[in-house]
């Protein structure tokens, strides 16, 4: 997988060090990578289902 276009960033609200980079810049797919482990796995996910998680997770809290 080749993810040298891919445009990394966190949520403003995260403040500590303990949370997830989002790349949804590139076609098909939204990447997941944790902050802590850049080098590590990261996930992917179609767009709808990233979306789908996000709607979810605002109205969880």
């Amino acid at each position: 997988m080749e993810l040298t276009e891919a445009r990394w960033r966190k949520s403003t609200k995260s403040d500590s060090g303990n949370c997830v980079e989002v790349a949804n810049n590139l076609p098909v797919r939204v990447y997941v990578r944790d902050t802590k482990n850049r080098d590590g796995a990261t996930l992917a996910f179609a767009p709808s289902s990233w979306s789908s998680f996000v709607e979810m997770a605002k109205t969880s809290v």
